[in-house]
């Protein structure tokens, strides 16, 4: 029976068994078979069919899109060996003996893997993959932004991290005070079109230039963020 083996940071987080007549889920919320806890995974993200002898990968309009071997694909017949990339976590895809040698060669409409051809495509491409076909570029250096403390702290805070929590919790990267703010109040995530703050939970929601905010802004240059008793300065780059 075909497994796919879920990874991350090529730490095993168990091995799911592909069953023929199901589909295999993958996805942030716990309905999915495959259960990734990661906000940058999509609720419903991906999921694997079983066609007939062939086990075919499609991408479930996810907002950060399922790579394999390091492409980004809408739709895929997976081949024994292959890896499937879904933010920072991988799958192997695996068949066991018998499966191995029955796998059929796909029909030439079948193995067409569909491409993503957008500037969705473009942005996915620069952002996962070190070389790209065509006239894509490389992708660039990265400058990485920082905060700057106004009130609540000292010096400056490097956004190296693809995600910076913010919240009352000790775990958090930030950890700020105030009764109505949130053990998770907020979040600073890197994505290829700059740093977005988002709201995540408490009372007291994050405010950026004095206006509070229910979701996710995309951060600019010199924007005061408020979140509980911290101020702080957001900077693109140093």
């Amino acid at each position: 029976m075909p497994v796919l083996t879920l990874k991350f940071k090529d730490i095993s987080q168990g091995e799911f068994q592909i069953e023929k007549g199901k589909t295999l889920s993958i996805g942030r919320l716990a309905d999915n078979d495959v259960c990734i806890e990661n906000l940058a995974v999509s609720g419903h993200h991906a999921k694997v069919d079983v066609v007939g002898e062939g086990y075919l990968l499609t991408d479930l309009q996810s907002k950060n899109g399922t790579f394999v071997n390091g492409y980004p694909v809408v739709s895929h017949w997976l081949v024994h060996g292959e890896t499937i990339q879904i933010c920072k976590h991988t799958l192997s895809f695996e068949l066991t003996g018998n499966e191995l040698k029955k796998q059929p060669t796909p029909s030439c409409q079948m193995d067409q893997t569909m491409i993503l051809d957008t500037k969705v495509y473009r942005n996915l491409v620069s952002e996962h993959v070190k070389e790209v076909p065509g006239d894509l570029p490389q992708k660039k250096q990265e400058t990485v932004g920082f905060l700057s403390f106004l009130t609540g702290g000292s010096g400056e805070f490097e956004l190296s991290k693809k995600m910076i929590r913010i919240g009352k919790s000790e775990t958090s990267d930030i950890v700020v005070t105030g009764l109505t703010v949130g053990q998770a109040a907020a979040t600073i995530s890197r994505r290829p079109q700059g740093y977005y703050l988002s709201y995540v939970g408490g009372i007291s929601k994050p405010k950026v230039n004095g206006e509070s905010i229910k979701e996710s802004v995309l951060l600019k240059d010199m924007d005061v963020i408020v979140v509980g008793s911290v101020k702080m300065q957001f900077f693109g780059s140093k």
